[in-house]
């Protein structure tokens, strides 16, 4: 079952990829920084501005650029988040023989865990390193349930390194652990190493090396300008939190997180759940819609503790469904209503229409100087040192200069959504001293900077 699935996964998101519907955010950036890594270049995302461990503070990205030794592609990213989110299935078969679930329970579980519409959609969601923290989140429970002092150890550091955000997770987990599972090792080595990570990735590294404070605080800007700024708040001012709590969006969002795993949940055994607190009122007090869906990898620390308290559940005996038939039949039904494998006879066909066209272009970027192009298109060109997107946010047109090669497709102007845009930007290079076109058709242009 892992493997079928890592395997279709794959071919998802390869397909996706193919078909020009990923981005820059944040394949490209992630494309770009590991294929740097690669070659011994500074990890500076010329998407960012920055250097990598000022974005997330992500380091379990860095031993990934031995993929990239072997042959540098995008493609390695989306085959290491396939196989990741599919892993997920092998401690959850565990867990739930650990836990005494019959072997047929234990397989529906893996099941129910590999179809839950999180897995799938996330992984046509561009690439995001705290995938690979998904399975040893699991492997880690595990782990301090079977008494492995030096995996639990081992696992809950690259946890940490996957994202800075889930040192807050790993801090609830150890909390769990402690008072609930009444592990102390366990739960005192999570909470120390959790707290530690938070200040030191959100206090020291990521201001260091972006010269800012973490990205992700403009989304809790009603709350503070700052991290410790947003944790005085959400203590001082309950009454802006409760609102908050208590919406139609939140009662939302916790109606699709339950949805697929309603059957096995039961009020005596959600202890688990504290574990997914921080990730979950992160997620509601956002001022970004796309924390609160089963689309983007913002919901990925919570799926974790809501297979362990199912796991719970059916080995006290309780849950409405209980048979491996009636789980796995729920578990599909759930996928078919959430799952988003529509996009690829809707959205992702939106662009084919000049698809051979912007192929075409691509090809004749033969160099590693410096692109300007669209959203969509930047990841197929990221192996470089400078490369960057035209957006119309500004409402002024970019600098031309920087750039050696500059690919616009018209048609389908991604990032911008602005053909007109778009238009204004070739009429502008057709007339430029310095570009000169080499390609056109289908409404897809490349320019090229004269020899000098």
């Amino acid at each position: 079952m892992t493997v079928i699935s890592a395997l279709l996964l794959f071919a998802c998101s390869s397909i996706r990829h193919t078909l020009y519907q990923s981005g820059v955010l944040d394949l490209g950036i992630y494309d770009q920084v590991v294929y740097l890594i690669s070659q011994g270049q500074p990890p500076i995302s010329s998407f960012l501005g920055f250097h990598h461990m000022g974005n997330h503070a992500a380091w379990a990205v860095y031993p990934l650029a031995l993929l990239y030794k072997i042959y540098p592609s995008a493609y390695w990213l989306l085959a290491v988040q396939a196989v990741s989110l599919a892993l997920g299935a092998v401690p959850t078969y565990y867990l739930a023989l650990q836990a005494g679930l019959k072997e047929s329970q234990a397989v529906a579980m893996a099941a129910v865990y590999l179809l839950y519409p999180l897995i799938f959609n996330v992984n046509l969601f561009e690439f995001h390193p705290e995938v690979m923290a998904i399975p040893v989140f699991l492997g880690v429970v595990l782990a301090a349930r079977l008494g492995k002092i030096g995996w639990f150890c081992l696992g809950t550091i690259f946890i940490l390194g996957c994202k800075a955000v889930l040192s807050l997770t790993v801090t609830a987990m150890g909390f769990w652990l402690l008072v609930f599972e009444r592990r102390r090792f366990y739960g005192t080595f999570a909470l120390i190493a959790g707290i530690s990570w938070f200040l030191i990735a959100s206090q020291v590294i990521i201001p260091f090396f972006s010269n800012s404070e973490v990205a992700a605080v403009s989304r809790y800007s009603y709350l503070g300008d700052s991290v410790i700024a947003i944790a005085s708040n959400l203590l001082l001012k309950p009454n802006i939190v409760l609102e908050r709590v208590f919406s139609f969006k939140t009662l939302e969002y916790l109606a699709l997180l339950v949805a697929p795993l309603i059957w096995g949940l039961t009020p005596k055994h959600l202890t688990p759940l504290v574990s997914a607190i921080p990730a979950l009122v992160l997620n509601i007090l956002s001022d970004k819609p796309a924390q609160r869906d089963l689309i983007h990898q913002y919901s990925l620390p919570i799926l974790p503790f809501l297979i362990v308290a199912v796991i719970a559940s059916l080995a006290a005996d309780k849950g409405c469904l209980r048979t491996r038939r009636a789980i796995i039949l729920w578990a599909l039904l759930a996928f078919m209503v959430l799952g988003k494998y529509g996009y690829f006879w809707s959205r992702y066909l939106r662009t084919v229409d000049n698809w051979q066209a912007t192929t075409e272009a691509i090809a004749q970027v033969q160099t590693k100087g410096a692109v300007l192009t669209t959203h969509s298109i930047a990841p197929h060109l990221s192996h470089r040192l400078m490369i960057q997107f035209v957006d119309d946010i500004s409402g002024s047109p970019p600098s031309f200069t920087p750039f050696d090669y500059i690919l616009l497709n018209v048609r389908h102007p991604d990032g911008t959504r602005n053909p007109e845009f778009a238009a204004n930007l070739v009429n502008q290079l057709k007339n430029h001293q310095l570009f000169q076109l080499v390609y056109q058709r289908d409404d897809v242009y490349l320019f090229v900077k004269r020899s000098q």
